[in-house]
């Protein structure tokens, strides 16, 4: 296999779409499994739709998805600068050669006059048919055209598509795809600011930085004609780089694309990690912050279009780029299923080991005010992991361990607790447990079985009242076990507030 390059080259105009993130990961796995170089390129050429703030999120969500480049902005690379707004001199000098070779040609036409071009034919190009009867340097005679540089007047140069031609293009996912060049209009490659378009820009990064594998999605396909087209004014037809266009992730009910608005309308995120701005209609809640393990999140991803043609689901990364097959990427629409992102993130809580979510969820444990010791923060999340499905899920089915309820299983209660009588049966278990010298779950367990035979009471008379009187709810962990973690001091101190408050209540 020859020297894989690819590149992910999202533009920084705000938040990156989670569909972004599954462009980069399919360009990183086939980087991976090939032992071949993944790119990070800033494509910043419309300086009109840059936001600040963008390119460094973009960066922070690769990081975290564990989608680190190779070479990049912040990254190091010989083929750089990786922000196109660097390479500004680079583009004007190959757009030159397109006019110089006459693939090309300067066009002068205003803004207003091309505003009533379309104003006049709703169906109007600027291609083959149109363009004699437009300003530019294939209708205007040579002393015009110099002319009109020398004056200074503004100008871009566009691509002189020709006549009559089929462009076909080898899609690794979608086979052979052609196009007619008669229906193409001649794209502007180098704009009036200096600065080239996409298409321009496209071409030449990726011919410089020998990018082998163009993997990207699906809207880009039409542009597709073009670039074969550029390629092939350049002389470089025979060297391109070999296409994927990639399918639409669609929207949750498998009906139009997913679109960033979808995660606000739906409540569900749709940006791996979040962004802030300035109105809340335009702040996203991201994968991360939303309770996602990032390795859950990218294992999700890869699902989103690509099947590895087995019935493993679970892949590391290792995993992923060793099954890893462009040609297994579908040609229709991935739906993006929400419960199905969210089995994969429990299952890697529940795999993960005790001292790692320890470290995940501390943050937002103490966010809530509590500082638990190490030990007691392991505990607790090897109790609840099986219990829950997003990180935040630890405090909200798990605050108990750490703070008194404030409601309790009221159904349990009135079926469980008499106040003529219960009180005075389950004192003397809470003074038998507290002479307990060794207060671990096997030891509690044992008293409680010997309390309730001698009582003759029923396991099903006792542990409701211990679980809700522990934690005011019937769900959870197991009794024992939680009260050894709690300890002898709390749970003494919980049973005894909570039988004082069944008492008052009941």
């Amino acid at each position: 296999m020859e020297n894989i390059r690819v590149r992910f080259a999202p533009s920084p105009t705000g938040a990156l779409h989670i569909g972004g993130i599954r462009t980069a990961l399919y360009n990183y796995l086939l980087a991976k499994k090939f032992g071949g170089t993944f790119i990070l390129r800033i494509e910043d050429t419309d300086q009109t739709r840059f936001v600040p703030g963008a390119e460094a999120y973009i960066i922070e969500s690769l990081r975290w998805a564990g989608i680190v480049p190779v070479e990049g902005p912040g990254f190091g690379g010989e083929y750089g600068p990786y922000r196109q707004s660097d390479r500004k001199a680079i583009y004007l000098d190959y757009a030159m050669q397109l006019i110089e070779s006459g693939q090309g040609y300067y066009a002068f036409d205003t803004p207003e006059e091309l505003d009533a071009a379309r104003s006049a034919d709703e169906n109007f190009k600027y291609d083959s048919k149109t363009r004699l009867s437009l300003k530019n340097s294939l209708s205007l005679n040579p002393e015009e055209v110099t002319r009109r540089l020398a004056a200074g007047e503004a100008y871009v140069i566009r691509l002189k598509v020709p006549e009559n031609e089929t462009v076909l293009i080898q899609d690794l996912v979608r086979g052979e795809v052609s196009f007619q060049s008669n229906e193409l209009d001649d794209k502007v490659m180098l704009k009036g600011d200096g600065m080239p378009t996409y298409h321009l820009a496209n071409v030449l990064d990726d011919r410089l930085m020998k990018i082998t594998h163009v993997i990207r999605g699906e809207e880009w396909l039409p542009s597709t004609a073009h670039h074969v087209l550029l390629y092939r004014a350049f002389g470089w037809e025979a060297e391109m780089p070999r296409f994927a266009h990639l399918p639409l992730i669609l929207k949750p009910n498998g009906q139009g694309k997913l679109s960033k608005r979808d995660g606000s309308r739906l409540g569900i995120p749709v940006f791996p990690i979040s962004w802030v701005s300035e109105t809340p209609e335009d702040s996203f809640v991201g994968f991360r912050e939303f309770g996602f393990d990032p390795h859950a999140m990218v294992n999700f991803m890869a699902f989103m279009g690509w099947n590895p043609g087995t019935e493993q689901e679970i892949f590391s990364m290792d995993e992923l780029a060793a099954a890893f097959s462009v040609e297994k990427i579908g040609k229709s629409g991935a739906r993006f299923d929400f419960d199905k992102a969210k089995w994969f993130n429990q299952q890697y809580i529940m795999a993960s080991s005790n001292e790692e979510l320890a470290q995940t969820i501390r943050p937002l444990i103490e966010a809530q005010g509590h500082q638990p010791t190490e030990a007691f923060l392991c505990s607790f999340a090897g109790m609840m992991k099986e219990r829950v499905v997003l990180f935040p899920d630890f405090w909200t089915n798990g605050a108990y361990f750490f703070e008194d309820f404030t409601v309790f299983d009221e159904a349990t209660i009135r079926k469980k607790w008499k106040t003529d009588g219960s009180r005075a049966i389950f004192t003397p278990l809470v003074d038998q447990l507290d002479q307990l010298t060794d207060y671990n779950a096997g030891a509690v367990q044992a008293c409680v079985e010997a309390f309730t035979s001698v009582a003759g009471l029923k396991f099903g008379d006792v542990l409701p009242i211990l679980r809700v009187g522990l934690t005011g709810t019937m769900k959870g962990p197991a009794v024992f076990d939680m009260m050894a973690l709690l300890g002898k001091a709390e749970c003494r101190r919980r049973l005894e507030r909570a039988f004082d408050l069944f008492d008052k209540v009941y």
